[in-house]
């Protein structure tokens, strides 16, 4: 009986191995966090030939947006990944994470092409000064004082996890953007958070930049519309924006935008 079933297994009709084929599924892991990540992800719950997971460095609050089982936390170091990788038979990598995010996408490029896995990173353009904008592009955090006079007051659009790189702010006015009110004080004698959830508008910018009496805003280069309303608002006020470049890019195959990166996900069925 054992041997007839293997010689029946053996002698499966062309065509029934064809359709075997064509109905695997390609296994993509998106590494996500961002507004593109979301409607990528989205969109692919359109592609039946699909299967993905979703992976998150801490969690969102809506997770269940994503349409697709969600991973929370990190693999803690390469090997972990590259175990990770091989046992669920990815196919395919996508980072959507932020654009100054790069520790993953760093770890993906050296892995993926070991594996043979296809991977790509969705990185939206970054943002260019237009007419009337007065930017000054930084490299690090701590370059943002030497041009500041010592009695300016500064907008951090940074977040928190940077705060304490802005500690040679001494003497001037900050406010430091956050999304919900910390439960420690602020770092610097002269400062405060400013507690606010978006989206926010042109309008709303600059009402705060206004009543607050902003001189300088420092932001990450961050491309996306999401933060381009402090950057209008700023050009109307005559605010002087302090702009941290991107780190330099990881050697991976990029791509700037949600349909282009389809079409790359449909090119590995």
């Amino acid at each position: 009986m054992t041997g007839a079933s293997d010689t029946s297994a053996a002698k499966m009709p062309l065509h029934y191995l064809e359709n075997a084929s064509r109905q695997r599924k390609t296994r993509v892991l998106l590494l996500a966090g961002t507004s593109e990540a979301r409607h990528l992800a989205s969109a692919l719950t359109r592609e039946s030939y699909v299967v993905m997971t979703v992976s998150l460095a801490r969690p969102e609050h809506r997770p269940h947006q994503y349409g697709w089982p969600v991973r929370i936390g990190g693999w803690g170091d390469e090997t972990a990944y590259r175990d990770w990788l091989i046992r669920e038979g990815i196919d395919a990598v996508i980072d959507a994470t932020h654009p100054f995010a790069t520790e993953m996408a760093l770890r993906t490029a050296r892995i993926a092409p070991e594996l043979g896995i296809s991977a790509m990173r969705l990185l939206r353009p970054a943002w260019m000064p237009k007419e009337d904008d007065n930017w000054t592009f930084l490299n690090v955090p701590e370059d943002a004082a030497a041009h500041m006079a010592p009695d300016a007051t500064v907008f951090l659009a940074t977040g928190r996890r940077d705060l304490e790189r802005f500690a040679n702010l001494d003497g001037r006015k900050v406010y430091c953007r956050v999304r919900s009110k910390p439960s420690s004080p602020f770092p610097f004698e002269n400062g405060a958070y400013e507690v606010r959830r978006g989206p926010v508008s042109v309008d709303d910018e600059i009402d705060l930049f206004d009543d607050l009496k902003v001189d300088w805003i420092v932001t990450r280069n961050s491309g996306g519309q999401g933060g381009w309303p402090k950057l209008e608002a700023a050009r109307v006020l005559g605010i002087k924006v302090a702009m941290l470049r991107r780190p330099p890019p990881v050697d991976m195959v990029k791509i700037a935008s949600v349909a282009e990166t389809l079409k790359w996900v449909r090119r590995r069925r």
